[in-house]
């Protein structure tokens, strides 16, 4: 059984909203033969990735770059898992008050460092999440996690 890796920063209502709409994506009855694990990116270790075949990455935008939270899984897991993850399918979305640039940026150069392969595109969403936003975090859970079925 494949498993996907959500590894999360949800500090806000609005950041929770996206989360549960990319887990619902994730686990609709869709998707079958994937196990979705979910960690919180301060509890996410090496050994989570290295277990997982791909992963999906969700943070607020703080101070114009992806939370500090965010930033700590990304300097724990990078060097245990350089050489062994590379070309591994990932997705993210980022949620922010008024710009989103500086943490796309960001995630997009480890994630490139790391030689990971996306997925699907990323999420951006700036202000209350809608409808439309949600629903956008729900494909982009389904298409990860169906990427890896078998």
């Amino acid at each position: 059984m494949a498993t996907l890796l959500i590894v999360h920063h949800t500090p806000s209502p609005n950041c929770q909203a996206l989360f549960e709409a990319v887990v619902a994506g994730a686990t609709t009855e869709d998707v079958e033969g994937v196990r979705v694990v979910r960690r919180a990116a301060l509890s996410a270790t090496a050994s989570d990735v290295l277990a997982a075949d791909g992963c999906l990455l969700g943070t607020p935008a703080n101070l114009g770059y992806m939370s500090g939270a965010l930033k700590h899984f990304f300097d724990q897991i990078y060097y245990p898992c350089l050489d062994t993850t590379k070309g591994r399918p990932f997705g993210f979305y980022v949620h922010g008050g008024n710009d989103v640039t500086g943490a796309v940026r960001g995630i997009e150069t480890i994630t490139t460092g790391l030689g990971w392969r996306r997925a699907a595109e990323a999420v951006t969403v700036t202000g209350e999440p809608g409808r439309a936003d949600t629903e956008a975090c729900w494909e982009l859970g389904a298409t990860v996690a169906a990427g890896l079925m078998d």
